[in-house]
């Protein structure tokens, strides 16, 4: 949903609270439907998928799309393929965020030439599933940079808790690798979008203690107020099975939110939050 904005120092930028479920390396994304020069040539980098959205970098300095940052509730038409000949791969829809860097929407190709296209799609999937379900469907806030420094990230962004969230535990025996100790760096602005969290944290993590000096420079990144993501028991409950047909595990759709109206600002989606 916004481009260049999910990297820093040679590695990603996250948001105060996100965490890391999965990392995957040598992925590469091929785009369509979309004028936007940034979007040609095929980009090669690596896959963070987090509690909030999915994240790309590039792994070529010198092409103009360093990084670009999918929030669940911007995907749609989301599906695994499997084609007869050739590798597995992940297709689908993302829609710009207002003030994201570019705009309209553009259709994406993900190949995983380590393999795991179908655990990866899977567990994003699932994971858009959970972060969405309470979703009334809004339109996401513009893109607002933070007034915050960046730092380091704290080690329990690396990795998702043990026990998972609402009794799904992501596939990290499939993915068992973690981003470079020296790669992952985050910001004190929450995000901007609902994610896997029970509710929207406005502390997150605090900056750590001696160690981490927090910087400054780093590229524009969402920073508005998020939406809260009701707990409820009884929605937890369904998420577990309810997010793709069991006979057609390779195949899910993740609603789109509703763009009938103009989205909020940042004043406006604030006081949402704060009602």
């Amino acid at each position: 949903m916004s481009l260049n904005t999910a990297h820093i120092n040679g590695g990603v930028l996250i948001h105060a609270g996100e965490r890391i479920l999965l990392f995957a390396d040598d992925v590469s994304i091929e785009w369509s439907g979309q004028g936007d020069p940034t979007f040609k040539g095929t980009k090669t980098g690596r896959f963070y998928l987090t509690t909030h959205r999915l994240v790309f970098n590039n792994k070529s300095g010198s092409d103009p799309m360093q990084s670009f940052s999918f929030p669940f509730v911007t995907l749609s038409e989301v599906e695994i393929e499997q084609p007869v000949f050739g590798a597995n791969y992940i297709k689908g829809k993302v829609r710009a965020q207002p003030n994201g860097n570019w705009i309209g929407e553009a259709k994406f190709k993900f190949t995983f030439k380590r393999g795991g296209a179908i655990d990866f799609g899977q567990a994003m999937l699932k994971a858009a599933y959970l972060a969405t379900r309470g979703m009334n469907n809004d339109a996401p806030p513009p893109y607002v940079p933070p007034n915050t420094e960046w730092y380091a990230a704290p080690p329990p962004a690396y990795a998702p808790p043990p026990e998972g969230y609402y009794g799904w535990v992501p596939p990290r025996h499939q993915f068992p690798d973690n981003p470079p100790t020296d790669g992952v760096y985050m910001t004190q602005a929450p995000p901007p979008y609902p994610g896997l969290n029970p509710a929207y944290q406005p502390g997150g993590y605090p900056p750590p203690q001696g160690g981490y000096p927090p910087q400054g420079g780093y590229p524009p990144q969402g920073g508005a107020a998020g939406f809260a993501s009701p707990a409820d028991a009884k929605a937890a409950e369904a998420a577990q099975s309810a997010y793709y047909d069991p006979n057609r595990p390779q195949m899910a759709f993740v609603p789109p939110p509703a763009y009938y109206e103009n989205p909020p600002s940042y004043s406006q989606a604030t006081n949402k939050k704060e009602q």
